[in-house]
């Protein structure tokens, strides 16, 4: 299994940015793609984005298009969420996933690797 730290939450002000970054460790040799979800209070975990080893297929959540975007450094086993134009529904903890089963251009299939989660705030 691979392991996953997520860092770079915080408090930011509506319109504000945030890069997130999830340090994968362990199985780090296999090629796999990674995700990012979130969960609000009271709310179920919910899809955000997700990059295929290669870096080629990009796959984004309606609600993020546009001003996120999931990048990733191989050589560093780092995957990157940079946040642009938050706003407050975007307030949740943010979680990391690896291993993915399946990803293309209109579906990301979630692998059993989860990091810890960070928390994003923000603030109207």
């Amino acid at each position: 299994q691979v392991q996953l730290v997520e860092s770079g939450g915080g408090l930011v002000q509506a319109g504000g940015s945030l890069r997130l970054s999830c340090a994968a460790s362990g199985r780090t040799s296999r090629t796999y793609s990674m995700g990012w979800f979130r969960q609000a209070p009271g709310k179920e975990r919910e899809f955000v984005a997700a990059i295929s080893w290669s870096g080629g297929t990009r796959y984004y959540a309606d609600s993020v298009k546009g001003r996120f975007t999931i990048s990733r450094d191989n050589a560093k086993s780092t995957v990157y969420l940079q946040m642009n134009s938050l706003k407050p529904e975007d307030t949740a903890v943010y979680y990391c996933n690896a291993e993915g089963t399946y990803l293309s251009a209109t579906y990301y299939s979630p692998g059993g690797s989860w990091g810890q989660g960070t928390q994003v705030t923000v603030s109207s």
